[in-house]
């Protein structure tokens, strides 16, 4: 069989002798996505899921993003920025609600929910708190996928979007402890630091997870003595690794944190429970011997709180004193830095909607990727998360092996 140059480039460039593989990758269909941005209706959500350069990335790709009129406007991205980028700005909600997928920082309403079509895709955190049975039955009902970004995993198993909060979390910390430090009614014109000649600042993080890393981070570049506590000799010493520096490191025992916090000018409350409420590691009694214009930043305030005397805040009044020490106790932290945090929510979701359209639909991405499927609690129907279907009486199934079946 004699083959010309020009037909053999033919016959390579057709595919004719990639592998099976390969050519079904060839064969492969892209999926115009149709996506929503709906504005925040949630008390003190600033952020939203998509920042206008993501969205110009996903029209460039050749889907629709539809954005509610000064859905950004919190986070300081205006209307004429999505506009610029090729985003559709409407200015009714329902409009954003027909879109194939829903992205939503805080967790739908009862109201948004009855917006809803069937079998729509809804990217949002998921709050337990406060939502009820029958938010969850409707959802069901309109056979909707609902993701819970919070909960979606990356390669290494750990959850990408709960670090990149918390990592902002403990880094603004320190900014408003600065800040309180020096203000006129709850600090005592002390500058956050330290300066030549004069003892630095002594800060207490009480938690060695990725907050109190980026807190102390934030602390020891501002020259401040910084003192970490945690029940984890494990958690310590992979800090002071990441840290790369010697800091000072105790467990948690009520004498030498005492002792601490008498002298302590910042106290960072970052203690995570991963069930239920976080322990009260603080007692009034604690506060009470603290010095006079000493300021506490309880970033555990959103599972109960780590200090006796916290009390939920809300970012138009953030503080309050309790024996001469000002308490800042705002839960979503993040939301102060509503720029930065939408940016680190974006740069996490875009990749994941690149790939719903390069795939063909959510389903082949849910079946083909371990990590996101990690974040379904709702899935044609059926509750995939065990904690949702015992707390709310729902049916469950196990989401891999549905996913499985449908191989």
């Amino acid at each position: 069989m004699d083959l010309s140059q020009s037909n053999l480039s033919e016959l390579f460039q057709g595919g004719k002798f990639m592998p099976r593989e390969e050519m079904l990758e060839v064969r492969k269909e892209m999926k115009q996505l149709v996506i929503g941005v709906p504005k925040e209706s949630a008390f003190n959500e600033n952020r939203i899921s998509l920042v206008p350069d993501a969205v110009g990335l996903l029209v460039q790709q050749g889907h629709q993003v539809i954005i509610e009129s000064d859905a950004g406007k919190a986070a300081k991205f205006t209307d004429h920025e999505y506009s610029e980028m090729g985003g559709q700005i409407v200015y009714d909600t329902k409009n954003v609600f027909s879109a194939d997928i829903i992205l939503k920082v805080a967790p739908l309403t009862m109201d948004e929910a009855d917006m809803l079509g069937s079998r729509q895709t809804i990217f949002s955190s998921l709050h337990t708190n406060g939502i009820s049975e029958e938010f969850f039955r409707k959802l069901l009902n309109k056979r909707a996928t609902a993701i819970a970004f919070e909960y979606i995993q990356d390669k290494a198993g750990t959850y990408p979007v709960i670090r990149a909060m918390s990592e902002i979390a403990g880094n603004t910390s320190m900014l408003l402890a600065a800040e309180y430090m020096s203000h006129p009614e709850y600090g005592r014109g002390k500058m956050l630091g330290g300066f030549s000649g004069i003892s630095p600042t002594e800060v207490v993080i009480l938690g060695a997870g990725t907050v109190g890393e980026y807190a102390a981070r934030a602390a020891l570049g501002m020259g401040a003595f910084v003192k970490i506590f945690d029940s984890s000799v494990y958690k310590l010493r992979r800090l002071q690794n990441n840290l790369n520096t010697r800091v000072y490191t105790s467990m948690l025992q009520p004498r030498y944190l005492l002792a601490a916090l008498k002298t302590a000018d910042v106290v960072i409350g970052a203690v995570h429970s991963a069930y239920g409420r976080t322990p009260c590691i603080v007692s009034e009694d604690m506060v009470r011997q603290m010095k006079e214009g000493a300021v506490m930043i309880d970033v555990s305030i959103d599972q109960g709180g780590c200090f006796e005397t916290s009390y939920m805040t809300d970012h138009k009044n953030p503080v309050f004193k309790k024996h001469g020490v000002t308490h800042y106790c705002v839960p979503n932290i993040a939301s102060k830095v509503p720029h930065t945090a939408a940016y680190a929510l974006s740069n996490f979701l875009t990749p994941i909607l690149s790939r719903i359209g390069e795939e063909g639909g959510i389903d082949k991405v849910l079946r083909s990727d371990f990590g996101v499927r990690q974040g379904v609690y709702l899935i044609n129907g059926v509750s995939t998360n065990k904690f949702v279907s015992e707390t709310f009486h729902l049916p469950f199934q196990d989401i891999n092996l549905l996913m499985a079946a449908f191989h």
